[in-house]
């Protein structure tokens, strides 16, 4: 019996992998909406035995669509902005003017949300200038603060947080905090264990250290949300880290915006933050004290964007694609991450050979290498048709920013690449106001008088063995 086991045994699991293979491989084909990740898929389970389905069950798979919407399902969206005052929703066939308001109403399709007029939107550059504001206005909560961000440091800037939202909880303020897991283990200790000791309700996104926690490993929570009595909201790609306080010659600088908002638009903020709140905790956050009637406070007409791989998939790659449509003159892209897929090359290029003036600034050196290398092997497919490229020069520019026409401002937590068009929860505001684009074209000017511009000569003069490193690099971008 055992020496006819021990025959079979090699025939058993060679039966075995190939039915596994067969099964991952079926999954990927009917599941992956995008062909080139349906085919890298299949490339990795066939050509890596029993390792490549394992990576595709641990990292393939989006599960999160079906679990939130079995999480949600006993609780409403909050999407009806019964909180702002209905001549603050802009009817989305009113003009701004042509082009936009066709932009407006393919967002609207979009996303399902309206136009809200009435809105103050200031930039806020760096952590010199946003934390002070941030930390101003939590020490003037009366009665709610809600923090969602992915890192959150045990460092000079997290110690500030830590104690204005402990301030906070001793003046009776309901204060809660989320954090995506990932990033709370950026720095060690973890922030989380002196939030804990302060008495602040904190929740961890996706925990994933438990094995059976590890599929929801590539799905992570990169919004960055501040909202203090319901009125005063903060979003951008900030991050909460000591290397923002560039007046304080910290040892690993990077520079970066925040925005401050005021108005109607607060409330998509606070949507937001519910919707993870209760997603992680299970706790419904639907009162007053979170949603207060909002008031005008400015001229910007404005809408919140959230995105992730839930109900809210693409949203925020569909609102990036209408931009580009819709240039006439003017395309300004400014992002840490740059790894366009082949649908956004070509409405890039397109619209340069329309004649707009299309910008990509990023960092002339990254805190990532291989993003770096994949990026730049992409550059070749942006630069042949008109498109330029910048570099700027460190500390590195985590800015996430996008102006069309000196009119339309896209800004908040995604970047241009993969993670955040698909796996990443993302949250973004679209702006229609020439001055507040304005005073952000003045910036990316700036950016650009400092910055190297890159050439096609540049690309194409690189030596074979860095072609070879930036191509293999750029064979994985669609998992950067």
């Amino acid at each position: 019996m055992l020496s006819f086991l021990k025959e079979l045994w090699p025939h058993i699991t060679w039966m075995l992998t190939l039915l596994i293979t067969l099964l991952a491989s079926g999954h990927a084909i009917l599941h992956k909406r995008d062909t080139r990740a349906a085919v890298a898929w299949v490339g990795v389970i066939w050509l890596v035995p029993v390792i490549g389905p394992l990576l595709y069950v641990i990292l393939g798979i989006n599960r999160i669509r079906r679990r939130a919407v079995a999480l949600r399902s006993g609780h409403a969206r909050y999407r009806s902005f019964g909180n702002v005052p209905p001549g603050c929703r802009k009817n989305t066939q009113d003009p701004l003017q042509d082009q936009f308001a066709a932009l407006s109403r393919l967002v609207y399709r979009v996303v399902r949300t309206p136009l809200l007029q009435g809105n103050r939107v200031v930039p806020l550059v760096n952590g010199d200038e946003a934390y002070p504001a941030m930390i101003s206005a939590i020490d003037r909560a009366e009665r709610s603060v809600t923090l969602s961000t992915f890192i959150f440091d045990n460092d000079r800037a997290g110690r500030l947080f830590l104690d204005a939202l402990a301030r906070a909880v001793r003046r009776g303020v309901d204060v809660r905090v989320l954090i995506d897991d990932m990033g709370s283990r950026y720095s060690l200790p973890p922030i989380t264990r002196g939030l804990n000791r302060a008495g602040i309700a904190t929740a961890l996104f996706l925990p994933t250290f438990l094995p059976w926690r590890m599929p929801f490993v590539n799905l992570r929570n990169h919004r960055k949300i501040l909202v203090v009595d319901g009125k005063t909201g903060f979003t951008g790609g900030m991050n909460i880290r000591e290397g923002l306080l560039l007046g304080e010659d910290p040892p690993n600088p990077l520079q970066d915006m925040h925005f401050l908002l005021e108005g109607p638009v607060v409330s998509a903020l606070q949507n937001a933050f519910a919707e993870d709140w209760v997603f992680c905790t299970g706790e419904v956050l639907n009162d007053e004290k979170w949603f207060p009637m909002l008031e005008p406070k400015g001229n910007v007409t404005a809408r919140g964007i959230p995105d992730g791989p839930d109900e809210d998939f693409e949203k925020f790659l569909w609102t990036v694609h209408g931009g580009i449509a819709c240039a006439k003159s003017s395309v300004r892209i400014v992002t840490p991450y740059f790894l366009p897929d082949s649908a956004l090359i070509r409405a890039l290029n397109l619209a340069s050979m329309r004649g707009v003036d299309v910008d990509i600034i990023l960092p002339s050196v990254n805190n990532l290498r291989i993003v770096q290398w994949a990026s730049t092997d992409l550059f070749r497919q942006v630069l042949r048709h008109g498109c330029r490229i910048w570099l700027t020069p460190p500390p590195f520019d985590h800015t996430k920013l996008m102006l069309v026409d000196h009119e339309w401002v896209l800004f908040g937590s995604a970047n241009m690449d993969p993670r955040s068009f698909r796996l990443d929860f993302e949250f973004n505001v679209e702006c229609y106001d020439r001055e507040l684009a304005g005073r952000l074209e003045a910036m990316i000017q700036a950016k650009i008088r400092d910055a190297r511009r890159v050439t096609l000569k540049d690309v194409n003069s690189r030596r074979l063995p860095v072609k070879l490193r930036d191509g293999i690099a750029r064979l994985f971008s669609p998992y950067l």
